[in-house]
């Protein structure tokens, strides 16, 4: 079943779909619901969390006196989502403690395998809102139905092992599979919450290791340039994307004393215009602060001119380049970075950045940068 539910995204008209936690829930009711009426069931009616109500066909149904197994097919809607058309299953059987709704994961579940995440070490990759939404919608069924005894529900998705390598669950100590996730039981299209909840989850697990400084990176340019530039590993650093402000208050929520974000001038030079999410949905501010810079330190009329005319950051700094103004216009950049980034609430953590390109390596950095590339080198060494 195609969801009609669609919201409006930057003049896009999109789709939402629903999480693997709304289908893990769903195969669980389907299979109870045939497991205590022995009957064949083609669809089910489930309630998100969010108040969205979907029905959704059963797939692949495989039936016994004491177990039943059966599928949701995801559907993640307009999201670029890895696990959309994946196939969530769940086997649910009889058992013999009263009342007990036992909840684990099988093939292409992962396994969690570092404190910090949002269920211990040990346990299935099935989050906190999915397994209440299974054993809500069990204990239902079950009460409907008077059965006192209790049941075993093993979710499964086989293409999740695979599925699971492109995801950052490795990195984050999750092992064999992708994990059941969702808050709200919907997919909404390209959901800024995913990433941002993707943060917290990798802080957090940094957190439970008791590491208590933080290196953030951008993206992949950042990734390579620490690795190659300053022979640290990229393994060790938490992306931020465009949501710096985001990532620098969780950090500061979580406990972090320090934190040193490392990004290509494209990127960290909004910062210097208080824009602490850099997506340009947000603005554009990067020839304006070029310019006002490079006309406090001296630059004439024309280079003004032709930095508010250019597109690129390269262009924009091969033009200073031109004008010897380069250092002189990325230490006023820096400063301007630093002052706003200390008026930031983030408590007593130190914060730092530093701005670099490709072309010319590390442009500038706030004034405690350096002390926080040998803390960070020192705490992961």
């Amino acid at each position: 079943m195609v969801m009609q539910s669609f919201i409006t995204k930057d003049g896009k008209r999109m789709r939402r779909g629903y999480t693997t936690g709304s289908c893990a829930a769903a195969a669980a009711k389907s299979a109870a619901l045939m497991l205590l009426e022995d009957r064949v069931i083609e669809s089910v009616h489930l309630t998100t969390p969010g108040g969205a109500e979907l029905d959704l066909p059963v797939t692949e149904i495989v039936r016994s006196p004491d177990a039943v197994s059966c599928g949701i097919v995801k559907d993640s809607g307009d999201d670029p989502d890895v696990t959309n058309g994946i196939t969530v299953y769940a086997k649910v059987e009889k058992t013999d403690k009263a009342h007990v709704i036992d909840i684990d994961g099988g093939e292409g579940i992962g396994r969690v395998t570092k404190p910090g995440l949002d269920q211990p070490v040990g346990n299935a990759a099935i989050n906190s809102t999915p397994r209440r939404m299974i054993t809500e919608e069990l204990r239902s069924v079950c009460e409907d139905h008077g059965y006192d005894g209790g049941l075993s529900v093993v979710i499964s998705a086989p293409a999740g092992v695979e599925i699971a390598k492109s995801t950052f669950n490795p990195r984050l100590g999750i092992v064999g599979g992708i994990s059941v996730l969702g808050t709200t039981g919907i997919v909404e299209p390209m959901s800024d919450d995913a990433v941002v909840e993707t943060i917290r989850a990798e802080l957090s697990m940094r957190a439970a290791e008791g590491k208590r400084t933080v290196l953030f990176v951008i993206g992949n340019y950042g990734s390579d340039f620490i690795r190659d530039g300053l022979r640290i590993d990229p393994q060790i650093a938490v992306t931020t994307s465009n949501f710096i402000g985001d990532a620098f208050a969780i950090a500061s929520e979580l406990g972090f004393t320090d934190a040193l974000l490392i990004g290509h001038i494209g990127k960290t030079v909004k910062l210097a215009g208080g824009l602490f999410n850099t997506h340009s949905r947000w603005g554009d501010c990067r020839a304006e602060i070029f310019a006002s810079h490079a006309g406090m330190c001296g630059a004439s009329r024309e280079t003004v001119s032709r930095l508010m005319d250019s597109a690129m950051t390269d262009d924009m700094l091969a033009i200073l380049d031109e004008s010897g103004l380069r250092e002189q216009v990325m230490q006023s950049i820096m400063e301007r970075t630093d002052l706003l980034f200390k008026h930031r609430p983030l408590g007593s953590m130190k914060r730092a950045v530093i701005s670099f390109s490709k072309e010319y390596g590390v442009l500038g950095m706030t004034e405690q940068a350096q002390d926080l590339i040998d803390v960070i080198r020192k705490e992961y060494s």
